[in-house]
């Protein structure tokens, strides 16, 4: 699994990505701007960063996505219970529902899924 870690900011970027692609370069940085008051050359360092990273292309000037934002989201999410919790769900779960009461809905739903993964 890829460690791909981003900022804050850097995940705003993403999002503007993920949402207008494919787009071009120039256009990218026009929203950049707009968005998170960059300048166009800061839009071209954070992008060929997320290039290198495996997250994004940027091919003849249109830049699109290598991963989809859910499949990101999935990896950050694996790495965050593999880091904080020794890659323990149920751990994870347990730590979760100690501060914040689960509804009977989502009970309800977390058993779906585990009947759906005994298939």
């Amino acid at each position: 699994m890829p460690d791909i870690r981003l900022g804050v900011i850097e995940e705003k970027f993403a999002d503007i990505i993920w949402e207008k692609e494919p787009i071009s370069s120039s256009e990218l940085a026009k929203l950049a701007e707009e968005k998170l008051s960059w300048k166009k050359s800061t839009t071209y360092t954070v992008l060929k960063r997320l290039c290198e990273r495996g997250l994004f292309q940027n091919e003849k000037g249109t830049v699109t996505s290598l991963m989809d934002k859910n499949t990101f989201y999935t990896i950050q999410s694996e790495q965050f219970v593999d880091d904080t919790f020794q890659g323990s769900l149920p751990a994870f779960l347990t730590a979760f529902s100690k501060r914040r009461r689960l509804s009977e809905k989502e009970i309800e739903d977390l058993e779906k899924i585990i009947a759906q993964m005994k298939e």
